[in-house]
């Protein structure tokens, strides 16, 4: 069974085209065309849980901008990460562009506007491929100012080889005193909803899933001082047999029991194996 839903669900977005004012080549705008202000678009212009792309423009003679806005309809400052993909006039993929708005207040709508990327081609359309949010206070950070706990958590781009995944998570003691660790991370596993995950088990080490991932060990207790950090490892695999794959884009962290969580986004594509390998905290000497 799963929990009770939490937060508003986010999904793609409507295809958007440019018009022709508007379109470019890699190498600038074509030739004998003037720069572009921004252009209106055409196709789907419907937001989709609060994400609506609504200009692309040819910023400064043929750099490629994408603007579109991000309205909050939770009852909590949330931070969302927007991937958006640029096409080509075939309809192709080019490339895709991620970016972080933090902190968006309840009912507010804010306006941002992406850059090109490193999308070779000429660029007519974009589209929404993927909008993940958290709140705010449980946001992960790897830089910035040092969190009230004084620790900062933050999920690593991790690794993935014929089905094995492996990421790591990271702890920095940004604070002023000695932070103390003994043991797993407590992981709470929830969908694109925000709903929890009920069927997985998380495993203390990786040895079930594969060896050599770095999730093995044994705890030990580990007293990080000012800017020392620790890591654990999460593995899985995204196998898929009979019934029904299991996907959690969201991992709700906690170092330690007792302390506030931390929200990351390491996109697990659990498949049908129903389980995640954790590993201890280890002093990370990097």
């Amino acid at each position: 069974m799963r929990t009770s839903h939490l937060l508003p669900p986010v999904a793609v977005a409507g295809v958007l085209l440019l018009t022709a004012c508007g379109t470019r080549t890699a190498d600038g705008p074509a030739a004998g065309r003037a720069c572009s202000s921004p252009s209106p678009v055409t196709g789907a212009q419907e937001a989709k849980d609060g994400v609506r792309i609504t200009a692309l423009t040819d910023v400064r003679c043929g750099s490629l901008g994408v603007t579109y806005e991000v309205t909050n309809r939770a009852g909590a400052p949330m931070t969302y990460t927007v991937t958006i993909g640029l096409m080509s006039a075939s309809g192709g993929a080019l490339d895709n562009v991620t970016q972080t708005i933090s902190r968006v207040p309840p009912g507010a709508t804010v306006r941002r506007t992406a850059g090109p990327g490193s999308a070779v081609g000429e660029v007519t359309g974009a589209e929404i491929v993927k909008v993940r949010a958290v709140p705010s206070a449980e946001d992960a950070s790897q830089g910035g100012p040092c969190p009230s706990s004084g620790v900062r958590v933050y999920a690593d781009q991790g690794d993935a080889a014929m089905g094995l995944r492996v990421v790591g998570l990271h702890l920095e003691n940004c604070g002023t005193g000695v932070y103390r660790l003994d043991g797993y991370p407590l992981l709470q596993l929830l969908d694109e909803e925000h709903r929890q995950v009920d069927g997985v088990r998380v495993l203390h080490g990786g040895d079930q899933i594969a060896s050599g991932t770095g999730a093995d060990g044994t705890p030990a207790p580990l007293a990080l001082k000012p800017g020392e950090r620790a890591v654990a490892v999460m593995t899985w695999r995204n196998t898929t047999g009979f019934g029904e794959a299991v996907n959690a884009p969201y991992v709700r962290v906690r170092a330690k029991a007792g302390v506030a969580p931390v929200t990351v986004i390491p996109e697990l594509d659990l498949g049908t194996t129903g389980k995640l390998g954790v590993g201890p905290w280890k002093r990370d000497a990097a």
